[in-house]
């Protein structure tokens, strides 16, 4: 079945087709499968769709009938397929074969098949490849790039092709055309040609003010970042986070401080100088701050890699930059990554002759690359398919691939620019369209195909190559006045000759169109330039159009008034200006003879017209090579003007365009414009004198309104030069200029007007049936190519593989070997299909093909490794010529801006309130340079009640007998939401000295933060802790997670024992190593966020960290932070707020202190010796800061002061060294703020709050306690207490904290709901509270935050005189609860011996009694005055404490209580409600 499958195979191929090994491989797999079909159908088990019995019992062919099958299916097709059969051996059919080749009985054969039928064996089959033409392909086809370019230098070297040469001279009728074009030279020595005398400089154009001719159609367009490109920089960001987020520990974002690159290319010198101009003028080495204004090209060259012989000393000192700097991440980009994908294994073949060759291999696959923690490679091609094999490195989920513009008819990405790509090209060939735009050539096509036969001993490049330029010479003479040529040249030639001749007059000025001449044999490309150039000369064209030998290993030459005209087009003025990339040929008139085997990722320019790949020969049936050479003519077109629209327009310009010689041979040649033209005579020597004076046409009004105000990039002398982008990454071309206007019409012509029959003919039939002549607009070439992209002539071979389908539509050229270094696995595959997505087709190769042996991935399976993917290596494929290079480096700067993010907080930045109300004494700390408080001067110093920190905002004023306030002094309540919204931040870079959360892993921390080299948690063990506290009535038990490493913190009984208490220093320990004060950090709902952290913040030294966590999240915060000590809060402190966690932990404090005295005092030391001070810090503190003082003299109000980051070691060892520190009770510093005033900071010390970080004495503080049941506020309430136990109270002016803004726990994590299940309705504070007894919802929550949160938003129901009455507060007995920023409140203490403020010329408009004590008494009371009507508030443990405290406070003789004016939190029995009791005085 295979052999008569095969058969009918080769009778259909016509006689310029060749077998593709494609199609025989799905032959041989249909053949499997209908032999197979009964098993297949089993195994399918379809029951539902029963087959035709007669199908499913089909008998196979015999021995004896496939012969005669097989000839019968030949027999149709005029003897191009023989059938020889052979009764013996397949030796007796060769011998058959052999005669009738001989015998001349085979010259229209083109395959011979011979089948040897023996009854008795297996059937023996060949088929031998007899057609000169296909005989040819085929074993040219065999030979590899090296062998193909041997082969042609050595017919170049040894005069083979001379006989090609004397064989054209005898094709010319009027004589070799050598001679013809000396003669003409000769005629026409001194003048240009009459019919191209007009300069394409000089001729009409409009003129600016300073006389330059002005062309309206080319502007920059404005640059920037496409969407497409954005989202794509945004997909590979992704994936890089992911890997980053995996649990493999690949990749640590948060241990990188900045990004760095290095761009590895081809050995191409114009890529290498088109990736300089982009990397220069994308902005990323600014943004990544890898350098500063001015850059210098020489810098940029930092950061691209040419892949040449010289790259390996480079890619060293990369790999030493990247190990010398661990926190820098270099991503290692990989452009036009297909390329060079030979193992080094293999490079010793090719050393001599190629350098490059395996050169990736050995740089980007060595072992200092894959190991590295900090480098990522990324590999950014259009053809990945030789990526995506069994053995590839790069992980399915590591492919970023890019996307679709269309989804269901949904355009995802709005752009103005459409993509122009393979598929659209395949898609202008099919019926309906216009104009295709992949065309063959015929004409060429039949005359190598009759000169392969004439000279069968040359190779058929060499053949395609002397027609071609044979063609391009006839053209160029034919359009230069010898009209007789056009007989030896194709239409085809002859219309990109005329209209790349005539173009330049178009345009005022003189912008022309590019012609790409594809000629990948170097040998042969030299051949055709130094030909070309050669009739040039002759000719005279050597000013109107340039010929340009593109080569890989050389740069761009261009002659000097071609350089001097693109320098008056682009506005440059540096002299020794010359073009680097194709895409600054934009405009110029040229053909670009481009060669090399493979295109290395070069752009070219807008003005592309036309695509000539021809001269691709038959190895470029391969899918990479095969859209690589497409990909060439890829572009973008304006998205405002439907191509099917604009090609149908197309044939008011260009007749020659209109239809391909392959439809309609006898067509006669035209020009571009000059389809409508009425020449009366044949020359013409330019156009009319009043078109000189007209403007060209008006480009559209976005055009216009794009040009306005648009200064060109300049060209300065250090600079790369300015391009203007056909379809560069990152500047899309610009928009369309809007439709055709009116047009004039008079156009030079080649030939006389009698000469053209059909032209007039055939373009009025599609002119509008308007009544009058429409006559075609010059326009410029950019203009045209705005809308429509170039023409692309093909071999017809390739242009058949192309346009021809599968059964499900997919294009053969799909189908075809991915990449000529990968090979399938089996031909037993199923077929790709036409709606496969890129991540599919991915999929796809990646089962069914396998690297060659000398493919860099062949060995990676063999490393042993079941996931051989590498962790940090990414692929990035896309169309040609769509913007990745502008993608790429997109990505980098959002790399860039996320890391830098990483290392950056919001930190509350906001400015201390009440300034204005600070006391005005006559005592302040004038010795401005102390560096310690003088305890002598700061006693006498007086205690500022008001609050300044600014998260107190709405927090009752604290009154001072000295105040006078007005009411409008303070501002309007905020909603309880806002309160943490609305709070001022500031973004701020991490230092060195910063507290960081569970997220930052550097090196210098893993030990700190507890995880083993092989990420195993370290031991910790569980220790009790009791102590009897009398105010609780009953002994607390706590409990130490101590892990193994902190233990020489504490002391047991034994070891593993029961712990006894934790170690203290001394007073007079001076060691800088150590930081003497045990820090206590209470915490709830961030063991992600909270920043425990601070081994950067300490630089490394020693220091006692205790984490105060709550019983239930014991668990989690052990996980996250298993190197750290923590203290576990008995459970029913569960619900309480930060209250508790500052009550016990200064209790223990306090305990241990009294320990550690008695355990050193058997030890000789006195116990006043011993460290007395702990630090309680918030778990968001960030930073600490110091402000330098340049004081001009010790009173002078005049002082410069800095602020820079330090330590907390510093700011710690700095406190801890003050003179007489144990005189004082509480310490602390400023918060951070970027407005701080320098009168903030003029007097060193101030005796007033501290909040956030405080260094407390324990032991002069042992009698003053925090309030456990507290919520907010609880830090002033104690300051008040501490200031009213005669303490010192000194804040550090000049050292500042910074609190990091985080979002998540803290206060927040508390949440007031109802305790019926299915209310959802939102509770607000009125409702927190209630009468006793009535039916009101009660809450989940406890009840002193009911209460908090109640008088915080509600305490006007309570003092209704009091509110914005300042000069009359609310008197608060030993508490300061917050009544909300309208009210003011006055504190005093009831214990003996306190300061308290002068109260007797004051009158308080309300009394608060907050849990008070028996040092409260009614005798303490009657001393304070009250308004009339003022109102009392007293609040008590429960209803029968309330009616207690009201008798034995006497509080009946001044004060009216109403049953009514009984109240309770809104809880339940069992959560033990507060009552209060309001009333009002008599």
């Amino acid at each position: 079945m295979q052999l008569l499958l095969t058969v009918y195979y080769l009778v259909q191929l016509a006689a310029d087709q060749v077998p593709l090994m494609e199609d025989l491989e799905q032959i041989f797999l249909r053949s499997w499968r209908e032999s197979h079909l009964t098993e297949i159908r089993q195994y399918q088990q379809v029951p539902s769709q029963p087959y035709p019995p007669a199908l499913s019992t089909a008998a196979p062919v015999t021995s004896a009938q496939l012969p005669w099958l097989a000839g019968l299916a030949a027999s149709s097709c005029n003897d191009s397929v023989h059938v020889i059969e052979c009764a013996y051996s397949l030796a007796e059919g060769l011998s058959e074969m052999f005669r009738l080749l001989i015998e001349g009985k085979l010259a229209k054969t083109n395959y011979v098949v011979i089948i040897c039928a023996c009854r008795n064996a297996a059937i023996d089959s060949c088929i031998a490849v007899t057609g000169k033409y296909q005989a040819r392909i085929l074993s040219e086809s065999l030979l590899s790039p090296a062998e193909y370019q041997r082969e042609v230098h050595y017919e170049l070297v040894t005069g083979k092709v001379d006989s090609l040469g004397a064989f054209f001279s005898t094709l010319c009728p009027e004589g070799d055309m050598d001679i013809l074009l000396d003669k003409f030279h000769q005629e026409n020595q001194g003048h240009v040609s009459s019919s191209l005398s007009a300069s394409s400089v000089t001729q009409a154009a409009a003129l600016d003010v300073s006389g330059t001719p002005v062309c309206t159609s080319c502007h920059l367009e404005p640059r920037g970042v496409r969407p497409f490109q954005l989202a794509v920089a945004q997909k590979l960001l992704s994936h890089v986070c992911s890997i980053a987020d995996s649990s493999t520990q690949n990749l640590d974002l948060g241990s990188f401080e900045k990004v760095d690159f290095l761009i590895c290319i081809p050995p191409s010198e114009v890529t290498y100088q088109q990736t300089l101009f982009h990397v220069w003028h994308s902005g990323v080495l600014l943004e990544l701050g890898l350098e500063k204004e001015p850059m210098t090209k020489q810098r940029v060259e930092q950061y691209v890699l040419k892949l040449d012989a010289e790259a390996q000393t480079r890619f060293k000192a990369f790999l030493q930059n990247s190990f010398q700097n661990p926190h820098t991440l270099f991503v290692l980009i990989h452009d036009h990554a297909h390329w060079d994908l030979v193992s080094s294994a293999v490079h010793n073949l090719y050393s001599q002759s190629d350098p490059p060759v395996g050169l990736v291999d050995r740089l980007l696959n060595c072992r200092e690359v894959k190991e590295a923690p900090n480098i990522v490679t990324l590999h950014v091609t259009s053809f990945p398919y030789a990526l995506q094999t069994q053995h590839t490195l790069i992980s399915p989920y590591n492919e970023i691939h890019w996307p679709l513009s269309y989804s269901n008819g949904v355009d995802l990405y709005h752009e103005n620019k459409k993509y122009f790509g393979l598929s659209e090209f395949i898609e202008s060939t099919l019926s309906g369209h216009s104009l295709p735009l992949l065309r063959y050539d015929s004409s060429f096509e039949a005359m190598v195909t009759a000169l392969g036969k004439r000279f069968p001993r040359l190779h058929s490049a060499v053949i395609r190559t002397f027609v071609l330029v044979q063609h391009y010479a006839a053209a160029m003479m034919a359009v230069s006045g010898l009209p007789q040529m056009k007989n030896h040249t194709s239409v085809e030639t002859l219309e990109i000759t005329q209209n790349l001749l005539n173009a330049p007059k178009q345009c005022p000025c003189g912008h022309g169109l590019m012609v790409l001449l594809r000629v990948p044999c170097s040998p042969l490309a030299a051949v055709a330039y130094e030909r070309l150039a050669h009739v040039r000369a002759r000719l005279a064209l050597e000013e109107h159009f340039e010929i340009i030998l593109g080569n890989p290993s050389s740069g761009i030459t261009v002659g000097k008034h071609f350089v001097k005209q693109l320098k008056m087009w682009q506005k440059i003025e540096d002299a020794e200006w010359r073009p680097q990339t194709y895409l600054e040929l934009e405009g110029l008139p040229c053909i670009l003879i481009f060669s090399g085997m493979d295109p290395h990722g070069e752009s070219l320019p807008r003005s592309l017209r036309y695509c000539d790949l021809r001269l691709i020969n038959s190895s470029c049936l391969v899918r990479t090579a095969l859209e690589q050479e497409l990909g060439l003519a890829a572009y973008f077109v304006s998205n405002e003007i439907p191509l099917e629209k604009g090609a149908k327009n197309e044939a008011l310009e260009s007749d020659g365009e209109k239809l391909s010689s392959t439809d309609n041979e006898d067509e006669e040649l035209g020009t571009e414009g000059s389809a409508l033209c009425s020449e009366t005579s044949a020359q013409v020597s330019g156009p009319p004198q009043r078109d000189q004076a007209r403007s060209p046409p008006p480009c559209g009004p976005a055009e216009e309104a794009r040009a306005t105000g648009e200064k060109p990039w300049l060209r300065t002398s250090q600079g790369p030069p300015m391009v203007i982008s056909r379809h560069g990454p990152g500047h899309p071309p610009p928009p369309d200029c809007g439709l055709r206007t009116s047009q004039r019409g008079l156009q030079v012509s080649v030939t006389a007007s009698s000469q053209l029959p059909s032209l007039g003919s055939t373009a009025m039939s599609t002119a509008p049936a308007t009544g009058t002549l429409v006559l075609q607009a010059s326009q410029c070439s950019v203009t045209k190519a705005c809308r429509q992209p170039p023409t692309v002539f093909l071999p017809k071979l390739v242009y058949d593989v192309l346009v021809s389908t599968d059964s499900s539509g997919l294009p053969k050229a799909a189908s075809l070997l991915p990449a000529p270094s990968v090979m399938w696995t089996s031909s037993f595959r199923p077929l790709l299909s036409k709606t496969m997505t890129s991540t599919e087709q991915s999929l796809y190769y990646r089962q069914w093909t396998v690297p060659r042996p000398s493919h860099m991935d062949y060995g990676n399976r063999a490393e042993g490794r079941v996931d051989s993917f590498h962790p940090r290596r990414l692929l990035l494929s896309g169309p040609p010529q769509i913007g990745k290079t502008g993608a790429y480096l997109q990505f980098l700067s959002i790399l860039s801006r996320m890391l830098i993010r990483l290392t950056e907080v919001d930190v509350y930045d906001e400015e201390e309130i009440n300034t204005s109300l600070r006391e005005e004494s006559d005592w302040h700390y004038l010795q401005l340079s102390d560096p310690w408080p003088d305890l002598e001067l700061f006693q006498k110093m007086p205690f500022d009640y008001i609050i300044h920190d600014p998260k107190y905002e709405d927090a009752s004023l604290i009154c001072a007998h000295h105040q006078s306030i007005k009411s409008e002094d303070r501002g309007i309540s905020r909603k309880p939401e806002d309160l943490y919204v609305r709070r001022q931040t500031a973004r701020m870079r991490l230092s060195k000295y910063a507290a960081y959360n569970t997220y930052h892993h550097c090196e210098q921390c893993h030990q700190y933060m507890g995880f083993h080299p092989r990420y195993q948690l370290y031991e910790s063990t569980l220790h009790a802790f009791a102590f009897s506290y009398s105010m609780l009535g009953e002994e607390i038990q706590l409990h130490f997670i101590i892990p193994k490493s902190k233990e020489h913190h504490f002391v047991f009984s034994q070891p593993g024992g029961q712990l006894e208490s934790m170690r203290l220093p001394l007073v007079t320990d001076k060691s800088h190593e150590y930081i003497k004060s045990p820090t206590f950090t209470p915490t709830t709902g961030r063991h992600e966020h909270g920043l425990f952290n601070l081994y950067h913040a300490m630089d490394g030294a020693s220091h006692l960290h205790v984490l105060v966590v709550k019983e239930y999240e014991m668990a989690i915060y052990k996980k996250y932070w298993p190197n750290h000590i923590m203290l576990v809060l008995p459970s029913i402190f569960n619900s309480a707020g930060v209250g508790a966690a500052h009550f016990l932990i200064k209790e223990l404090s306090y305990h241990n202190l009294e320990l550690e005295r008695n355990r050193q005092e058997e030890l000789g030391i006195k116990p006043q010796d011993i460290w007395p001070f702990i630090v309680i810090s918030d778990d968001s503190c960030v930073m600490w800061n110091v402000v330098d003082v340049d004081c001009a003299g010790e009173r002078s109000r005049e002082f410069s002061w800095s602020e820079r980051n330090v330590s907390l070691k510093h700011i710690m060892q700095h406190i801890e060294a003050s003179p007489n520190i144990t005189r004082y009770a509480l310490l602390g510093m400023r918060k951070w703020a970027s407005k701080t005033r320098g009168g903030e900071v003029r007097e060193p010390f101030s005796r007033c709050h501290v909040h956030d970080f405080i260094i407390l004495n324990v032991d002069l503080t042992q009698n003053v306690q925090y309030n456990q049941n507290r919520f907010t506020c609880d830090d002033v309430d104690f300051n008040l207490r501490v200031h009213s136990a005669g303490l010192l109270l000194c804040r550090f002016n000049r050292f500042s904290v910074m609190k990091k803004q985080i979002a998540v726990g803290g206060h927040r994590s508390f949440h007031i709901t109802s305790k019926v299940s299915d209310s959802s309705a939102a509770v607000v504070p009125a409702q927190y509270i209630c009468a006793p007894d009535s039916k009101h919802t009660f809450l989940a929550a406890p009840a002193q935050l009911l209460l908090e949160k109640f008088l915080q938003h509600h305490s006007q129901r309570f003092f209704p005189l009091s509110l914005k009455n300042h000069s009359h507060p609310v008197l608060s007995v030993d508490c300061y609860l917050n009544l909300g920023s309208q009210i003011s409140v006055c504190y005093v203490s009831s214990r003996p011996h306190s300061l308290n403020i002068s109260c007797s010329d004051l009158m308080f408009s309300g009394l608060l009694l907050y849990l008070c004590d028996s040092f409260v008494a009614a005798s303490f009371l009657k001393k304070f005055h009250f308004l009339k009507g003022a109102t009392l508030c007293v609040i008590c443990q429960d209803r029968n404490s309330l009616r207690q405290t009201v008798v034995r406070l006497e509080l009946e003789d001044e004060w009216q209580f109403r049953l009514r004016d009984e109240f309770q939190t809104a809880n339940a029995k069992e959560d033990r409600p507060l009552f209060f009791l309001t009333g009002r005085h008599i």
